[in-house]
């Protein structure tokens, strides 16, 4: 008698279960059974805090339309971009800087996409008097040479030299384009990223620095480059015309030639949309 209850009960159980299923079944949106969610496409573009802005706001404009894709923007710096990408570990490294001759040795595939031009701003506290700097000064100043502000011209102040770290594209071409690879004073105080410059340059009336163009707004003052004895500000018009001396490009590198999500979102940037967040940014253009 309890093996027959047994039985009937476990035949009650399983038919309410099949019904529930039928059921379930039945509610769909009655265009056929529930398909699962599509997979997201996702890339990620790391390196340089210079092409960060661009990198970073092109690719939210890229996937507002186009939201089956994902791409993860970081920083870190030019060397982490270009070992990551050659690596790897990310489908686009930024660099504010050409390749090293021991990164083309080890990553011989890596292609570079030149996505804006930029230069690089000496800037100085909103305070401080001095005018325009020959690139044999800023030279003089950041080995340690000149270590008071009047020896320029300035006021009387000792200089507080601010700089970027070993992993910075922006350092790089400084150090190759105005201290002709001669070595920084070692009281430099070196900086992860151009904003951390830029702040530290704003809230240190003694001190000195270098941010690319994007980084320059009212907290800071940006200083003229003499040029054969006709200073020179840095922007985007004087980048473009070739009169600034202090100017680069801006690069991301692909791991061989790009291909699906990376080739599309490459493209984007180069497109009008893109190139006008370039300039929004205080870039320049390169299409």
């Amino acid at each position: 008698m309890k093996t027959m209850k047994s039985t009937i009960l476990v035949g009650c159980v399983l038919a309410l279960l099949v019904g529930a299923a039928l059921f379930t079944g039945c509610m769909g949106t009655g265009d056929g059974p529930t398909q699962p969610p599509e997979a997201r496409e996702s890339i990620s573009v790391t390196g340089s805090t210079t092409v960060l802005p661009i990198a970073q706001l092109t690719a939210d404009l890229f996937m507002d339309t186009h939201p089956k894709t994902e791409i993860q923007v970081s920083g870190g710096g030019s060397s982490v971009g270009i070992q990551a990408v050659g690596g790897g570990t990310a489908d686009i490294g930024m660099a504010s800087r050409d390749l090293k001759d021991a990164e083309k040795t080890q990553f011989p595939d890596l292609v570079s996409h030149v996505v804006a031009l930029d230069g690089i701003a000496l800037i100085v506290h909103p305070s401080n008097t001095v005018g325009p700097l020959t690139t044999a000064e800023v030279k003089a100043i950041y080995k340690g040479e000149t270590v008071n502000w009047k020896g320029v011209g300035g006021p009387d102040e000792t200089i507080v030299v601010v700089g970027r770290d070993s992993a910075s594209g922006t350092r790089e071409f400084f150090h190759d384009s105005v201290m002709e690879k001669e070595d920084f004073v070692a009281t430099q105080l070196e900086k992860n990223s151009n904003g951390a410059v830029q702040q530290t340059v704003a809230q240190t009336p003694g001190a000195i620095g270098y941010v690319g163009l994007g980084y320059l707004d009212g907290s800071v003052k940006a200083v003229p480059i003499e040029v054969n004895g006709t200073p020179v500000d840095p922007s985007v018009a004087t980048v473009t015309g070739g009169q600034y001396p202090i100017a680069r490009s801006l690069n991301m590198f692909t791991d061989g030639e790009p291909t699906g999500v990376a080739q599309e979102y490459l493209d984007f940037i180069l497109s009008p949309d893109g190139q006008r967040i370039v300039e929004e940014e205080g870039f320049v253009p390169v299409q």
